[in-house]
């Protein structure tokens, strides 16, 4: 028990730092961040992502608000026979560009680190979970097509977040759903 407390220590302090350098976009405004983005590629260490990411096509998401003033994102995945529909709320964190969301079995945070609101968006989810906790990175665009350029950005910010390449799906093109 003795030994065990100072890892836990050390691990929260360590998830903690890992949270604090997530860089994040500069005067965040959410009202030019809605719309309907694509989801071209995702980076993450989820078991189940990591199981399905080479079967995965381009998904859509559609951002707004509540009446309160939460975010809210909807997506649809295409799947091998049918589109998978779902929602995420969120709540403001009081700081501009970072939600969470809280649901009976897990926490999120997401953080938006960087976007233009007209070409592209990467996000940063950490899914705290006492069974698969996991850490995400996502491009959505406005159009399928991501730029040579936006792509590279996104590749190089993999590692700086604790990612690997061979956790990275390019997701192609879908004009299902």
């Amino acid at each position: 028990m003795t030994v065990a407390l100072p890892r836990l220590a050390l691990s929260l302090l360590c998830l903690h730092q890992a949270e604090a350098e997530v860089p994040m976009q500069l005067d965040f405004d959410a009202e030019k961040f809605a719309g309907m983005w694509h989801v071209t590629a995702t980076a993450s260490n989820c078991s189940m992502f990591l199981k399905m990411k080479d079967g995965m096509k381009s998904s859509i998401t559609t951002i707004s608000s509540t009446p309160e003033g939460d975010p809210a994102m909807k997506f649809i995945w295409p799947l091998l026979d049918k589109c998978q529909k779902f929602e995420l709320l969120f709540q403001q964190s009081g700081q501009a560009g970072h939600y969470m969301g809280t649901s009976a079995q897990e926490k999120r945070d997401l953080l938006v680190m960087e976007t233009d609101y007209s070409h592209y968006a990467i996000l940063h989810e950490a899914h705290h979970s006492q069974t698969d906790p996991s850490t995400a990175l996502q491009l959505l665009t406005w159009e399928q097509n991501v730029s040579p350029q936006i792509l590279q950005k996104f590749m190089e910010l993999i590692p700086t977040m604790g990612l690997t390449k061979d956790m990275l799906a390019i997701l192609p093109k879908s004009g299902e759903c």
